[in-house]
């Protein structure tokens, strides 16, 4: 990503144009669809603004209009583009125990124990629930449920979280042998 923002948070991604007149469907990633316009001009990979002149919801996504796009062609240009926001533009969390994922992302991993495991790389939710992404230190990475049982601590002042996995969490199980069969196989 080539933005020209301190710290890029993607808030939107333009789908496809939508009528003669420069509308876009958008599909949002924010806890309010509607609310993709709050935040002040949205920045595109390239560094170009957006400022959204009006939203309303459609099935799954938002139709916008946005300043300056006013026919058919013009919102084509924009199919597929990544819409951004700095950091600083939004609102602080209401509760500690909120948290945007990009405020998570970079911080390091340990156990409760003190032993350092990794950083985390992303959060994903594959419908079962968050799961964060961890970078282990000696390589490879692994799934971790982002439930208070499994990450009771994050202490976003000393920069980490503390995890509390079961005991065989991180063994490794050993493949069964194979057993020759009666023809030698």
């Amino acid at each position: 990503m080539k933005t020209t923002l301190p710290h890029p948070i993607l808030i939107a991604e333009i789908g496809a144009a939508h009528g003669i007149r420069g509308e876009l469907r958008v599909k949002p990633h924010t806890a309010d669809p509607e609310a993709i316009g709050d935040y002040g001009p949205l920045t595109s990979e390239d560094g170009r603004q957006f400022i959204v002149k009006s939203v309303r919801p459609n099935k799954n996504v938002i139709v916008c209009t946005f300043d300056g796009i006013r026919d058919r062609n013009a919102a084509e240009a924009l199919t597929g583009t990544k819409l951004y926001v700095d950091r600083s533009a939004l609102p602080e969390t209401e509760d500690e125990e909120e948290f945007y994922h990009a405020d998570l992302i970079g911080l390091a991993v340990e156990t409760v124990g003190g032993e350092a495991i990794g950083t985390v790389v992303a959060l994903h939710d594959f419908g079962a629930g968050d799961l964060l992404e961890v970078s282990r230190t000696r390589g490879g990475s692994f799934y971790a449920p982002f439930t208070r049982d499994f990450v009771p601590t994050i202490d976003m002042a000393a920069g980490k979280i503390l995890i509390d996995p079961p005991e065989d969490f991180f063994k490794a199980e050993k493949p069964p042998e194979e057993e020759d069969g009666e023809d030698g196989r």
